[in-house]
């Protein structure tokens, strides 16, 4: 806490400064930026440094408009963000991300400190714009389009005077400032100096961040990455150009504009790539084909400085067509039954490619993987793909089904075999499954004794259904699956290890779901599978990748679908994601309040008791007869969407969290 002879003396020290501009010349030129902003406050916006004003925190629904206006944005700063944000926050520093008015839209910091931080206005939602809070790291990086310190005494209010705040501004493929990254610290050295290191980080990240955003607008658009060294383009290139099919430039990142600008080309409105570089389009776009390591060296137009180059290809629309081609290395067929299973998960990649080989091979396989990872999705894709694919594929819990009728349920039985089976006896799933694919989940569970029975199918190709004296010529393929250690099982003398090797002709792994590095496409696809017409906020899609999903897929599908089913206006934001799916956000002040106004539910539905009319009754039991399925609902009522929600809240009906 400053003292009031600091504050009186930081008061005069600026009101001193005002209208005396000599006094500039003695300043670094960090310090210029500051004394023009100081001139700011005083003439232009009228401010008083003799009466510091309280942290302006807007409110809930301004926050969430500056929030909606940058959403694609914020969706793909948030790595960097939380990345910058762990490198720094052991130093006692917190972590704002500020849209072009100066309104923190993101902020991380340690919940400990969350009393002083929100009266020091280092918060989610705080009002940093030089008109109204004075010289601070974002209002200036706004005004000057440049990065800074503003440490202790450069601030113009005196409340601010202990901070040490360091900003970089963050820009649009066209040059306009979108956002201002910063980092903060209630406390600091007195030396400026300090910061010098935090100033080329926070840089650093503002770099990185803006650059993925290009990448993210440009993402269907050929782009050339360049830089001046060969050794670097490829993990650093710091020059983005998107070009279009005539190699003219769409856009460039903040780097490639500098460079536009030095030559002058930067106000032309079409600039031709080949033309910068010296060179015909078709040396551009062969690069990767007549090139070792994909890259080449060019000559910038009009100069001696030698750029190295390498391409970054079109992704295909994400939804539309999974981009797969480029992440196999030994298997470029594509297969969509099995494509659209993963996107660029590398693990998935690999399993997928390996079944893409083994789709038509007359051999069995096991996949394994945890409960929810979606082994009969997998087994189902690998028998539509499959020449079988236009016969039986029947599917087998064998955890699910009691130990008394799992035998007669595979292998079938005769008739007369049972007191009050069928007349003509009944056909078992071996049998059914003759000529296309049996799928066996949970093979660790079935009983030992079946365990020989399936033995001689596999080894004999016929089934013999119980009661019955001639055995069945089959012709199936086995695929089966496990959550289970087979090893331990044959160890512990539960599972045949004859068996294991017949079903074992090959393995595929699925990853858990925490695991896997597509976890956007996934749920997009998800969702897009459940409701065409909803979207995500970027809010909710952060903390579904942030959040571990102990429950995988099958988890995740749950949480769409309850999400899908209270949401409103067609998009789902945080409030609409079950409660456990922010545990692992529990740190995130950010996440934090927009918890607290998040609707309640979370509760059962209206108990009967409390039933007060004939109208709420019907309405319950539309919704219980849909399976709390909101779309449903309205369209036999022939009403919106929103009028069952209104009438929901108007007699209390809530819905049940486990749908």
């Amino acid at each position: 806490m400053h003292s009031a002879s600091q504050q009186r003396r930081h008061i005069n020290t600026i009101l001193s400064y005002g209208g005396h501009q000599a006094m500039s010349k003695s300043y670094s030129p960090s310090h210029d930026i500051i004394g023009r902003s100081w001139q700011r406050c005083l003439t232009e916006y009228g401010l008083d440094p003799s009466q510091p004003r309280p942290a302006r925190i807007v409110t809930h629904q301004t926050l969430r408009e500056h929030q909606d206006s940058v959403d694609e944005f914020l969706n793909v700063a948030r790595a960097g963000v939380e990345q910058l944000y762990t490198q720094v926050s052991s130093l006692g520093y917190v972590l704002l991300l500020s849209d072009h008015r100066g309104i923190t839209v993101q902020f991380l910091g340690n919940k400990h400190d969350d009393e002083l931080l929100h009266r020091a206005g280092l918060y989610l939602g705080a009002d940093w714009s030089e008109q109204y809070a004075g010289t601070s790291a974002v209002g200036t990086c706004i005004q000057e389009q440049q990065a800074l310190t503003c440490h202790r005494v450069d601030h113009f209010d005196s409340s601010h005077i202990g901070l040490t705040c360091t900003a970089a501004p963050i820009k649009d493929p066209s040059g306009q400032l979108l956002a201002v990254l910063d980092i903060s610290a209630l406390h600091s050295s007195r030396t400026p100096d300090s910061q010098n290191f935090a100033l080329h980080l926070t840089q650093l990240y503002a770099r990185l961040i803006e650059d993925a955003y290009f990448l993210r607008r440009y993402r269907h658009s050929l782009i050339f990455r360049c830089d001046k060294s060969r050794e670097l383009v490829q993990v650093n290139g710091q020059l983005l150009f998107a070009l279009d099919e005539q190699g003219d430039i769409l856009a460039a990142n903040s780097a490639a504009r500098a460079l536009l600008s030095q030559l002058n080309l930067h106000n032309q409105p079409r600039v031709s790539l080949p033309s910068l570089l010296e060179c015909q389009w078709r040396d551009i776009l062969s690069i990767t084909y007549d090139s070792k390591d994909g890259t080449r060296a060019f000559r910038v137009s009009g100069t001696q400085q030698t750029l190295f180059g390498m391409l970054i290809e079109p992704t295909p629309n994400l939804m539309s067509k999974p981009a797969t081609s480029q992440a196999l290395t030994t298997q470029d067929e594509a297969v969509p039954a099995l494509d659209c299973l993963a996107a660029d998960d590398p693990a998935m990649r690999q399993t997928i490619c390996l079944a893409k080989r083994l789709r038509d091979r007359n051999v069995s396989l096991l996949i394994l993987g945890e409960t929810g990872t979606g082994k009969e999705v997998l087994a189902q894709a690998i028998h539509a793909s499959s020449q079988r694919g236009n016969n039986a594929f029947m599917a087998v819990n064998c955890a699910a089904i009691p130990e008394s009728l799992i035998e007669s349920e595979l292998f079938g039985y005769a008739p007369g075999t049972f007191t009050g089976g069928r007349a003509k006896g009944a056909k078992g799933l071996i049998q059914q499954a003759n000529g296309g694919t049996l799928f066996l989940d949970e093979i660790g569970d079935m009983p030992l004794h079946l365990q020989t029975r399936l033995l001689r199918v596999l080894a004999e190709g016929q089934v013999l259904p119980l009661g019955a004296v001639q055995p069945i010529d089959v012709d199936i393929r086995v695929l089966a699956a496990t959550h289970c250690n087979i090893a331990q099982l044959i160890a512990a003398g539960r599972f045949r290890e004859d068996l294991f090797y017949r079903l074992n002709g090959a393995t595929l792994t699925l990853p858990a779901l925490k695991a896997r590095a597509d976890k956007h496409y996934l749920i997009q696809t998800l969702l897009k599978r459940i409701n065409p017409t909803v979207r995500l906020r970027a809010d909710a899609m952060s903390a579904l990748l942030a959040y571990e999903w102990p429950g995988n897929i099958r988890q995740l599908d749950n949480t769409l679908t309850f999400a899908e089913a209270i949401c409103e206006a067609d998009e789902i934001t945080v409030h609409h994601l079950p409660e456990e799916c922010m545990i692992h956000r529990r740190e995130n002040p950010a996440l934090l309040t927009l918890r607290q106004t998040a609707p309640e539910y979370v509760g059962a539905s209206t108990l009967e008791a409390d039933i007060q009319s004939p109208e709420q009754q019907a309405l319950l039991d539309t919704l219980r007869h849909h399976r709390w399925n909101i779309s449903a609902a309205a369209k036999q009522l022939n009403v919106s969407r929103p009028t069952v929600y209104r009438r929901m809240r108007q007699y209390k009906i809530v819905l049940p969290k486990d749908m």
